[in-house]
């Protein structure tokens, strides 16, 4: 059972992140430019759109390989863990993007990144026998 969990966390993460990775080149690129710090001395545009494909390449991956998968767990983990700071400037400069429309809601969503990055690790790593 643990095996198929992980495969279930595994394959909703890689299309989640697929998902997003499409938006940010599409429909959501003005939201997904809203949680680029203004510190990061990028364009926000080039930093959206190089998110977005990176985004994808892990979600691809996630879905797709069958080598070296764990090696990208850690990789989608320290992914997520490099974009916090951009969900941290949304909640700290007041930005609305994706319904986060409140600082509650801002400030609520931060709590889900280690949850992303928990199962990133723990969908790719093998079921002990």
């Amino acid at each position: 059972m643990s095996s198929v969990a992980r495969t279930i966390g595994r394959v909703f993460l890689g299309s989640s992140l697929v998902f997003a990775g499409v938006s940010h080149l599409t429909f959501a690129r003005e939201e997904f430019r809203a949680q680029v710090p203004e510190s990061l001395p990028l364009d926000p545009d080039v930093t959206v759109v190089a998110s977005g494909a990176v985004e994808i390449a892990l979600g691809s991956a996630l879905l797709l390989a069958r080598r070296r998968r764990r090696l990208t767990g850690v990789v989608a983990a320290l992914f997520f863990l490099a974009v916090f700071p951009g969900n941290l400037a949304q909640w700290m400069h007041h930005r609305d993007g994706f319904g986060l429309d409140t600082d509650m809601k801002r400030f609520v969503r931060l709590f889900f990144q280690p949850v992303l990055i928990g199962l990133a690790l723990w969908s790719t790593r093998s079921a002990r026998r």
